[in-house]
């Protein structure tokens, strides 16, 4: 192999980028070339690992003996001529012998990345308080962390013409379902695009309803909680670039638990999961009912806050519609810009935004007490369940809309409506809205009510995996029955 034609030849494929480089050594008379991306590798183990110890070899140069006496690396494999652009691009060196027809791949890369640290999304009171980073290495070994046990089983697709994106996918060979193992693994080969950055990238190529407005799979930023749903029988995709974790499948009671419920009193998590149900309530139909009740059931309101409303809404300029849909758009775009602002800045905008702009908007007439305080109660309760915030705000801007037209038996309707659209979807075999709808009962003891760790000794039927019974001394309690 004529290796100088061959460097030649990469690095017009590379486009001659400046972070190319080509380190050549001569070590027993035979030149030894070495091609990298020096962005993207350890260079302080370059050094120790591999040309330190070529250059104080002196025995007989060969692809073998530098593989198997010489370079101290554990990662190092024979690789033919035309994956030697693919792997240098994964951030490998490729090592070229004079006269050899194969050259090595040896891994030294070193990835600038954060530590793991508790993820914004998802903070602890008690328990563990470790997140998942963008490096796909570290999810794996945080997960691995969790979960010594031989059953885990992990595996790698890349994805992505241009980017060739590691998916890693994780299950307990022992209880996940084989034929959701499949279904998930097919899917994943028949992606088919340029890049994938991101796991909400994967997520449409997953979904057999990709253009349905409902949360379908499960996302997460930390290894307990994922680690939890692997133990229950489900799938993990962890993508590199990306801190969340997708888990396969996903039931909507899985946003109404919390990492915190579990490490806090079986009572007190009771309390709070009803709390967040009341909060989706209040989230998405408080503005529609608000708004029905004035316009077209008056009646069924008290007298004395008929007269509190009318006081407030008295000479105002614009319709109750009107006045609440601008009061959500004014909500929304300072949500917005309080996003995409510096921290601090947006803090300060939000805060003085909603006060100023609220308090001079009363005082001029243009909108009422009543209506900034039900879309701001409506607005805060959706955190209470931030995993669902997308979908609910376009449930409140419908229920809005239904309520000032059709009051407050459209808005009945409405909920009807979306109760049996989510009662029919079934992702990977899983009811949606289990373990309600279908109600199983023994998955009743993890639902809005939950019992002590120590009850909850059934894996969730609505998976559909194999083994139900957690722990050696449930199974024969099993057999016992039997």
């Amino acid at each position: 192999m004529d290796v100088k034609n061959v460097l030649k030849e990469i690095k017009l494929k590379l486009n001659n980028n400046p972070d190319l480089l080509i380190r050549e050594i001569i070590v027993s008379e035979k030149k030894i070339s070495l091609i990298f991306l020096k962005s993207t590798i350890d260079k302080m183990l370059l050094v120790q690992s591999i040309i330190s110890p070529l250059i104080d070899y002196h025995g007989e140069v060969t692809i073998d003996n530098l593989k198997n006496k010489v370079l101290k690396v554990i990662e190092i494999e024979k690789v033919s001529p035309r994956e030697y652009v693919k792997n240098i691009l994964k951030n490998k060196v490729i090592l070229f012998v004079e006269g050899e027809s194969k050259a090595l791949c040896i891994d030294v890369e070193y990835l600038p990345t954060r530590q793991p640290s508790e993820p914004p999304t998802s903070p602890t009171i008690q328990g563990p308080r470790e997140g998942f980073t963008e490096s796909v290495k570290t999810t794996i070994a945080l997960i691995r962390k969790q979960l010594p046990s031989e059953q885990l089983t992990i595996k790698n697709y890349f994805v992505g013409e241009l980017t060739h994106t590691q998916i890693t996918m994780f299950y307990m060979n022992n209880l996940v379902d084989k034929k959701l193992v499949k279904k998930i693994e097919k899917k994943i080969k028949k992606i088919n695009t340029d890049a994938i950055l991101d796991a909400h990238y994967i997520i449409n190529y997953l979904s057999d309803r990709p253009n349905s407005m409902f949360e379908q799979f499960g996302s997460c930023e930390k290894p307990d909680i994922v680690c939890s749903k692997i133990l229950e029988g489900r799938v993990a995709i962890a993508v590199d670039g990306s801190p969340i974790v997708v888990t396969i499948p996903f039931m909507i009671l899985e946003d109404l638990q919390n990492s915190n419920d579990y490490y806090t009193n079986a009572h007190y998590s009771t309390f709070i999961r009803f709390i967040r149900a009341f909060g989706i309530i209040m989230a998405t139909v408080a503005p529609g009912v608000y708004l029905s009740f004035r316009l077209y059931h008056y009646k069924v309101v008290p007298l004395k806050y008929i007269l509190t409303i009318n006081s407030s809404t008295q000479n105002l300029p614009f319709t109750p519609f009107i006045e609440l849909l601008f009061i959500l758009i004014l909500f929304q775009i300072l949500y917005e810009v309080s996003l995409r602002l510096p921290r601090y800045l947006g803090l300060a905008t939000s805060i003085v935004g909603a006060l100023v702009l609220g308090d001079t908007g009363v005082q001029a007439g243009l909108i009422s007490p009543p209506g900034i305080i039900v879309i701001a109660l409506s607005l805060i309760s959706v955190y209470a369940i931030p995993n669902q915030a997308p979908q609910l705000n376009l449930l409140r801007l419908i229920f809005l809309l239904i309520g000032g037209t059709l009051g407050l038996f459209g808005i009945v309707g409405a909920m009807v409506y979306f109760v049996n659209y989510l009662n029919g979807m079934n992702e990977f075999g899983t009811p949606n809205l289990a373990p309600y709808s279908p109600k199983i009962n023994s998955d009743l003891k993890d639902g809005l009510k939950r019992k002590p760790i120590s009850r909850l000794n059934i894996r969730p039927k609505a998976i559909n995996d194999k083994d139900y019974y957690r722990g050696v001394n449930n199974k024969n309690e099993r057999s016992n029955k039997r």
